[in-house]
C-alpha cells in the first residue's frame, strides 16, 4: 500500500448518467454519496471484488482505507461467505496488531468497508527488499505476530492464512494482521477440515485433508514466517506441487548455520509434523528466544476480551463531545457497539492517539533489552543483578532483569479518577509532566544545585542560632559543583484485569536514591 496523501477535493467526478436515469439517481449511486463522512482520495489498489481507496474522515481528519466491494463480483466468485465472515470477525476484534475495522456501509450494489489505513505495505515486500532480517528485528515482528494470533485463539478464531502477504506494516513498522477471509470460529468438541491457505505456509494436516482443531495450524504458519524473517527464504518451496507437499508432510527443510542457538531451537519446535507434539502459543511465549527484548505491553497484555469497551477513555470522549455529539449518546453507542458517526469518530481518535499503539506500554522506545519483566510479581521493585536469584527461584527459567528500578502500585478505582489523583500529587511536588499518550506521562523534577542547597542549610542553621563563622561551614569553601540535578521518570497506567489497574513508575534519568525518595513521597500523597 502506498502512502499517497489525501486529495484536496471533497468529491469525486461522477460517471456519465445511464440512459433513462435522472441526475439525482445517478449521483445517489456513487461512492461519494454513501461516503459523505469521508473525503475520498487516490486508489491504493484493485482486487478481485473492487478497489481500495485512501480517504480522510471529515470530522477527525484521520486517514482510513476504504474497501469498495462489488456485490455482483462477490456473488459470481461464490465468496459471499468469506467476505461476511471477515467483516463479522473484524467488527469484534480490538488489538494493536490486528487491522481495525471502523464501519461497514452496505448498498444495493456495493459494500464499503472502512478500515485502518496502514501506510508501509506488506511484510512480504519488506522481506523481499531487505533479504533476511537481523534477529532483533525479526524478533520484534514475531512477538507482535504471536500476540495477535494469541488474541485470535483466545477469542476462538483461527486465522488459517497467516503469511507475510497478510501481515501489514504501519508507519512505525509495527505488524497488523489482516485478511481474515479464510478464518473460522472454533467450537469445543468440533474439528475443522477445510484445506485452505497458501501451500507454502500450510501445515501438513491441512494439505493432507485431515481434521484439525485450529490453533496448531496457525503455529505452523508462524514457524514458516519466522524462518522467512530470519533466512529471507521459505523452508518449504518447490515449483512442483507434489514435491512441495512431500517436503511439508515429511518436515523436510534445512536450518542455515547463521541462526542463533535460540532460533535453531524454536523453529523446529514449531515445524513439527505431528500437531500433537507441536509447540503451542503459550509455550512459544515462554521460550527464551521469544522473551528476549519483549516489550512491556506484550508481556502484560490481556487477550481475554473481544472489543471490550466498558472502560471509556475520558479524554477522547471529551474530544468527541466537542465535535457536536451528546456525551450520553456517545457512551450508550459505544457500550452497545453501535455503528454510527460518533463511535467511528471515537475509535478513530483513540487509535490514532495511541497509534502504537494502544493499551499499556505500547511505545517503541520501551522495547529495550532489559524490560521483559513478565516473571516478576506486579508492584515489586527489581534491582539490577536480581536475574540470577529470580531465575533460581523460578526453577531455572530464564528471565531478563531490569537495569533500572521500577515501582508498581495497584488500584481498583476508575482510571480517570486515578490519573486525576496522580496529577494532583505531581503538581504538589513541583513535578513537571507531559502527556505522551492516554494514561502515559513523562515527568521531570529539578533539584537545586548542591551549592545552593548547602547555602540554604547554612541559612537555616544561622536562624537556629548555630555559629557558622568556622571555615568548615563556609559555603565558599570545599563545596561540590553547582550543577543543577534533574530526575526524569515515566508514569504509565495499564490494566491488570477487569476493574484493577497498575501505575508503573520508570526511572529514565537521574540518581537512584532521589528517585526512590520521590516515589515514597508521591505514594504517601495518593488516595487510591
Amino acid at each position: 500500500m502506498s502512502g499517497t496523501p489525501v486529495q484536496p477535493q471533497n468529491s469525486m467526478s461522477y460517471p456519465p448518467n445511464n440512459e433513462g436515469q435522472s441526475d439525482a439517481q445517478s449521483m445517489h449511486q456513487t461512492p461519494a454519496f454513501f461516503l459523505a463522512n469521508y473525503r475520498l482520495g487516490k486508489t491504493l489498489g484493485n482486487g478481485s471484488f473492487g478497489k481500495v481507496k485512501i480517504a480522510e474522515h471529515v470530522l477527525t481528519q484521520h486517514k482510513v482505507a476504504i474497501k469498495i466491494l462489488n456485490k455482483r463480483k462477490i456473488k459470481q466468485q461464490d465468496m459471499e461467505e468469506k467476505v461476511r465472515r471477515e467483516i463479522k470477525i473484524l467488527r469484534l476484534f480490538m488489538h494493536p496488531h490486528i487491522i481495525r475495522l471502523y464501519e461497514v456501509i452496505e448498498t444495493d450494489n456495493d459494500i464499503y468497508v472502512v478500515m485502518e489505513f496502514v501506510k508501509a505495505g506488506e511484510l512480504f515486500d519488506y522481506i523481499v527488499e531487505k533479504g533476511r532480517l537481523v534477529e532483533d528485528e525479526a524478533r520484534h515482528f514475531f512477538q507482535q505476530i504471536v500476540s495477535g494470533v494469541e488474541y485470535c485463539h483466545r477469542n476462538m478464531v483461527v486465522h488459517r492464512d497467516l503469511k507475510p502477504e497478510n501481515l501489514l506494516l504501519d508507519s512505525k513498522m509495527n505488524i497488523k494482521i489482516a485478511d481474515f477471509g479464510l478464518s473460522n470460529v472454533m467450537r469445543d468438541g468440533h474439528f475443522l477440515k477445510t484445506s485452505c491457505g497458501s501451500p507454502n505456509y500450510a501445515a501438513p494436516e491441512v494439505i493432507s485433508g485431515k481434521l484439525y482443531c485450529g490453533p496448531e495450524v496457525d503455529v505452523w504458519s508462524c514457524g514458516v514466517i519466522l524462518y522467512a524473517l530470519l533466512c529471507g527464504s521459505l523452508p518449504f518451496d518447490d515449483e512442483n506441487i507434489p514435491n512441495l507437499f512431500r517436503k511439508i508432510k515429511g518436515g523436510i527443510y534445512n536450518l542455515p548455520t547463521h541462526l542463533s542457538h535460540g532460533a535453531r531451537d524454536l523453529i523446529p519446535r514449531m515445524l513439527v509434523v505431528d500437531p500433537l507434539k507441536r509447540i503451542t502459543i503459550p509455550e512459544i511465549r515462554q521460550h527464551p528466544w521469544f522473551t528476549l527484548h519483549l516489550p512491556r505491553y506484550l508481556a502484560v497484555m490481556q487477550a481475554d476480551t473481544i472489543a471490550n469497551t466498558a472502560m471509556l477513555d475520558e479524554d477522547i470522549l471529551h474530544e468527541v463531545v466537542k465535535l457536536g455529539f451528546k456525551r450520553q449518546d456517545v457512551v450508550k453507542s459505544i457500550q452497545k457497539r453501535s455503528q454510527n458517526k460518533a463511535t467511528v469518530a471515537y475509535f478513530l481518535m483513540a487509535d490514532n492517539r495511541r497509534r502504537m499503539p494502544s493499551s499499556a506500554y505500547l511505545r517503541a522506545e520501551l522495547t529495550e533489552a532489559h524490560q521483559a519483566h513478565q516473571g516478576y510479581p506486579p508492584g515489586m521493585m527489581i534491582p539490577q543483578g536480581a536475574q540470577a536469584q529470580q531465575a533460581a527461584a523460578a526453577g531455572g527459567q530464564r528471565l531478563v532483569a531490569e537495569r533500572r528500578w521500577r515501582l508498581g502500585v495497584h488500584s481498583r478505582g476508575h482510571p480517570h479518577r486515578i490519573i486525576e489523583d496522580l496529577l494532583r500529587a505531581l503538581h504538589a511536588l513541583a513535578v513537571g509532566y507531559k502527556k505522551v499518550a492516554p494514561y502515559n506521562y513523562k515527568c521531570r523534577k529539578l533539584y537545586a544545585a548542591r551549592a545552593e542547597m548547602k547555602l540554604e542549610a547554612l541559612a537555616r542553621e544561622s536562624e537556629n542560632g548555630v555559629d557558622i563563622s568556622d571555615n568548615s561551614h563556609s559555603a565558599s569553601v570545599g563545596l561540590p559543583g553547582s550543577k543543577e540535578r534533574v530526575l526524569k521518570f515515566e508514569l504509565q497506567m495499564y490494566k491488570m484485569r477487569d476493574g484493577e489497574y497498575c501505575i508503573d513508575i520508570q526511572r529514565l534519568v537521574g540518581e537512584l536514591f532521589l528517585f526512590m525518595d520521590l516515589c515514597g513521597v508521591l505514594l504517601s500523597r495518593l488516595h487510591f
